[in-house]
């Protein structure tokens, strides 16, 4: 008699996904975070200040594809350089994920599962590679007035991205908002839907790469201590409570003030140094109670290490509510950034849109203070309402 086939149920995260997809505040704002990933990645596609092709009497060129990675004289920055490589890799990593998924069509959950995993794996380590490579060097090369050039010559050929991004853009059109400038310029006669955009990249950045930084510090910290316990528990429950005797915000401020040139690297590490405190005690109470379950003391009874037990075996179990944590802290870290630029602490180099903002309350434009505001406050609330999605989803009470 032939044996009945083996049931498949879905996973922990696949359940969670049900539950938050019944929650439609949770999915628009979802889709509002990804929808101000993919304005952060395609900046460049809507705004630029040198073509797609340009033809002429030396032939075919594409300005546009090499001012992404090799002319720092366009792009001279980390935030700007690591999203012109998503945008570069997005296409090929799309077509391989629709190879990818034809392969484990027909695999079992699990071992799909983990070709996934180690297909992100490999991609993660070729963007950080290539990061690091393109990072160390700095081509830099003359970028003509491609616009004027086309508007004077008769032989030539282009086609440029829908917005301009020069601040020279004064002399090609009105001052108010219009087909060339959507939302108008500034006093220094910059765009400001183009600084909106590209502000996108500045807020998306500090929040992810912060709550990264504050998440494994506190990761650490919390496993280490929920899983040894005792002396190593006290000290560590000590020196976090040492650093909340201290309000973050000032702290970080502090540490700005001893800056000469405000960087937007710095701002990173500063807020994930003051506010790794709330995921440690959040990793170590979900320490505490999963180190004593069966499957942790079967890991531990086959011999496995402690390094193995804990980041193998409990650390995974713990991520539902470390993943709620660094949503919220996302938005934080995007809120702290925006109040350092508005008091004039963050990077002049980047635009930022507390500095938008700043910039439109010092000259009086209602208009552009208003503007920066509400993308301040989209994005706040999109993460906000992202991460209490997923805390609903993940409380076994309330799914339904």
């Amino acid at each position: 008699m032939a044996a009945a086939p083996q049931r498949e149920y879905p996973s922990y995260w696949a359940i969670v996904w049900e539950q938050f997809r019944k929650q439609r505040t949770s999915m628009i704002a979802l889709y509002t975070v990804v929808l101000l990933f993919v304005i952060a990645i395609y900046a460049p596609v809507l705004s630029s200040s040198v073509p797609f092709i340009w033809r002429d009497e030396s032939g075919l060129s594409f300005p546009w594809f090499r001012s992404l990675l090799f002319n720092r004289n366009l792009f001279d920055g980390s935030i700007d350089i690591f999203f012109n490589m998503l945008l570069v890799l997005s296409p090929f990593f799309l077509v391989s994920r629709l190879v990818l998924g034809r392969r484990i069509r027909d695999l079992e959950t699990r071992k799909a599962s983990k070709v996934e995993n180690q297909h992100l794996a490999v991609w993660a380590m070729i963007l950080i590679g290539l990061f690091l490579i393109m990072n160390s060097i700095e081509p830099r090369v003359a970028v003509p007035e491609y616009r004027e050039l086309a508007a004077a010559g008769a032989d030539t050929f282009s086609l440029f991205p829908p917005l301009r991004i020069q601040c020279s853009d004064t002399l090609h059109g009105a001052t108010g908002p219009g087909l060339s400038h959507l939302l108008g310029i500034d006093d220094a006669g910059r765009d400001i839907f183009v600084r909106m955009v590209y502000g996108t990249r500045v807020s998306l950045s500090v929040g992810v790469i912060a709550v990264s930084i504050y998440i494994t510090i506190g990761t650490t910290v919390g496993a280490v201590a929920g899983y040894f316990g005792g002396t190593t528990d006290m000290v560590a429950q000590r020196f976090i409570e040492i650093f909340l005797c201290f309000p973050s915000f000032f702290l970080i401020l502090t540490f700005t003030g001893f800056l000469r040139q405000p960087s937007i690297i710095w701002i990173m590490v500063f807020i994930g140094i003051v506010r790794w405190t709330g995921p440690a005690r959040l990793v170590r109470g979900e320490f505490l109670r999963l180190k004593n379950i069966d499957f942790v003391t079967a890991a531990r009874a086959s011999g496995l290490t402690n390094t193995r037990v804990i980041f193998r075996h409990v650390l995974p179990n713990a991520m539902g509510p470390l993943l709620v944590n660094a949503t919220f802290g996302v938005a934080a870290a995007i809120l702290v950034e925006s109040t350092l630029s508005f008091l004039g602490l963050g990077d002049p180099t980047l635009p930022s849109w507390g500095r938008i903002l700043s910039y439109g309350r010092a000259t009086g434009d209602t208009r552009m203070m208003l503007i920066a505001g509400f993308a301040i406050f989209v994005t706040v609330s999109a993460f906000n309402l992202s991460g209490e999605g997923f805390r609903d989803a993940l409380d076994p009470k309330l799914r339904r």
